[in-house]
């Protein structure tokens, strides 16, 4: 006669071992990090769209990809600082910027020369007032401000590039050109400046020279929007 079997009622434990116990402390490192990295990613993406800058952006790379409540609330963001500090330069440069890239080129302009009787050597005010008066297309007044920009600050490469690229408009090609080597100099490898030399070269014929030179942009950066179009137009002729 066989004895009756027992049944075990075998519990799941909750119990980790040692093992488990690493593997569950190196995820949540993992997890960590990677909430990190996603907070750098988007303080870094708010800085890109933060107007106080002295940054040059060549034919608004970045701006039309921007969404548009996002610079509304930086545009009303300004305006409080302005409202708490109206003597405050910084924050007029800010608002005059926003403005820019908002469209509305006629604020702009006006915040951006109260900053200057705020403060004439406010580098930032001139250089964003060139930007915005030679997408006007008033270049007289444009390259006044950049000149005014490079002699505040004569190492910053972002005063020479705008002002090469208004005596481009100006059809002043020499000068363009010492200026947008001047800007290579101080900043050498910026896709930005190759192009400005690239486009110089195009708008005066030399097309194979064009050329090359947008390619050389594209060799530091592939995705260069005004590099991929440039050589796209000069492949046409």
């Amino acid at each position: 006669m066989s004895a009756p079997q027992n049944e075990v009622n075998q519990e799941e434990t909750t119990t980790e071992t040692p093992k488990q116990s690493k593997q569950k402390e190196k995820k949540s490192t993992k997890d960590e990090r990677f909430k990190w990295w996603q907070s750098l990613l988007l303080i870094f993406a708010t800085l890109l769209i933060t107007a106080g800058t002295s940054y040059y952006v060549s034919d608004q790379y970045l701006w039309p990809k921007i969404d548009t409540n996002r610079i509304n609330e930086q545009l009303s963001f300004y305006k409080d600082k302005v409202d708490a500090e109206p003597n405050n330069s910084t924050h007029r440069v800010n608002l005059g910027y926003t403005y820019f890239i908002k469209g509305n080129n006629d604020e702009a302009i006006k915040q951006l020369k109260v900053a200057i009787d705020l403060d004439k050597n406010n580098f930032n005010a001139f250089l964003n007032l060139a930007i915005v008066y030679n997408d006007n297309q008033r270049y007289d007044n444009a390259l006044k401000n950049a000149e005014k920009a490079t002699q505040l600050s004569p190492r910053d490469y972002k005063g020479h590039l705008i002002k090469g690229t208004i005596y481009r408009e100006l059809k002043m090609y020499e000068e363009s050109l010492d200026t947008l080597n001047q800007a290579n100099q101080l900043m050498p490898r910026n896709v930005d400046i190759i192009y400005e030399i690239g486009k110089l070269s195009e708008v005066q014929g030399l097309t194979e020279e064009a050329e090359a030179i947008y390619k050389e942009a594209l060799g530091y950066d592939p995705l260069h929007k005004n590099s991929l179009e440039g050589l796209d137009r000069v492949s046409k002729k």
